[in-house]
């Protein structure tokens, strides 16, 4: 029996006729950039979401983790994490920063906080650490570090939209978090980001590097056009709506996954207590590279298909310096990412877990 195949991850889309509803109102105004009034609605309305004090629209994610770095005045080496996808390093290297690499804590594949300390020196000015899989890290020993050594926080917080630590949102800790709307993530705005900032001072450099350093006619810093169009923007305003479902829905075919997955030799992640998750990826960690690499050839022979995610392990990045990073290197080798979006049918979700069955326990019969 022939089937389409199951890709790692698929775009959420709105009804067409929401987005419409948007994009008239930018053809109206005939504003499409430049802070225009979609852009500000949207901004104020995540704002309000995450109840934090000051949030900024960005072009893309990326851009985002270079300004909040330029924002808060970082210089030197910053500690950050292995284990992320490559903008997180590159954009230390992007702002003329030496990234130093502490390897991460296996249980959650997040930076290991008692790896930090041993790492500063007096040319250490932040630290940039990444709530990965949507799995925060451990804000509170990171907290107390950053406050003994006069250190600056940013949380790259691309996949932890909605998240919530013990009651509040995980981008009300650290001095800055960063957000990426890739296609990809939970919420989009096809491409796009933002960074969450709780001085206001901090802020005003932001607003100003986002938008090449003036307003109006009175020039003021450095900057560049990292502003979001009000046609991305526009698609954010339909997307949102959909949020409670979409993670609704996601819970619910994480639950079924676990279910399935539970007696199968694989590892997962595990979400600190007190943590709302997104359930944002479906990652699994086999026992071996090699067991990984038989598992996803075999899965993608079934037609489904899944994602290294993170790989490779950043600090073998070919224009770095670093020590090995063990625990990072071999998370890199050992885990795959499910797949997992709104919209997978239960029939999508069955051919998976089949698959993954026949690969652990032998051949499954073939349907009629």
């Amino acid at each position: 029996m022939n089937h389409a195949p199951i890709h790692v991850t698929r775009t959420f889309l709105p009804p067409r006729e929401e987005y419409l509803h948007w994009l008239d109102k930018a053809y109206s105004s005939h504003v499409l950039t430049n802070n225009g009034p979609i852009h500000r609605e949207l901004e104020e309305t995540l704002r309000a979401r995450f109840d934090v004090p000051h949030l900024r629209l960005m072009a893309n994610g990326t851009l985002a983790l270079q300004l909040a770095i330029r924002a808060l005045g970082i210089t030197g080496k910053v500690i950050t994490t292995p284990f992320s996808y490559v903008a997180t390093t590159s954009a230390i290297l992007w702002e003329g920063c030496t990234p130093v690499f502490v390897d991460i804590d296996p249980k959650t594949c997040c930076i290991d906080p008692n790896l930090i300390e041993a790492a500063i020196t007096p040319d250490t000015s932040a630290i940039l650490a990444t709530h990965v899989y949507g799995i925060p890290c451990d804000v509170e020993a990171i907290d107390a570090i950053a406050k003994k050594h006069g250190l600056k926080v940013i949380y790259d917080a691309a996949h932890a939209f909605d998240v919530e630590y013990k009651g509040k949102s995980i981008l009300a800790y650290g001095d800055a978090s960063t957000l990426s709307f890739h296609a990809t993530k939970l919420f989009h705005t096809v491409e796009g980001g933002a960074v969450i900032l709780h001085d206001e001072e901090a802020d005003k450099r932001l607003r100003l590097l986002r938008s090449f350093g003036h307003v109006g006619d009175e020039h003021f810093s450095l900057g560049m056009n990292a502003k979001m169009s009000e046609v991305h923007a526009a698609m954010g305003m339909a997307v949102l709506p959909h949020m409670e479902k979409n993670n609704t829905e996601r819970a619910r075919l994480c639950a079924t996954y676990d279910a399935h997955v539970r007696p199968l030799p694989i590892m997962r992640p595990e979400v600190p207590a007190g943590t709302t998750h997104n359930h944002a990826y479906y990652p699994v960690a086999m026992a071996n590279g090699k067991v990984r690499e038989e598992l996803k050839e075999h899965m993608a022979r079934q037609g489904v298909f899944t994602r290294r995610y993170f790989y490779p392990s950043l600090d073998a990045l070919p224009y770095v310096v670093s020590a090995p990073c063990v625990q990072s290197r071999d998370q890199a080798d050992r885990v795959l990412c499910l797949p997992l979006f709104n919209g997978m049918s239960e029939e999508q979700v069955k051919r998976v877990v089949l698959a993954l069955r026949a690969f652990f326990n032998g051949p499954v019969p073939a349907e009629n």
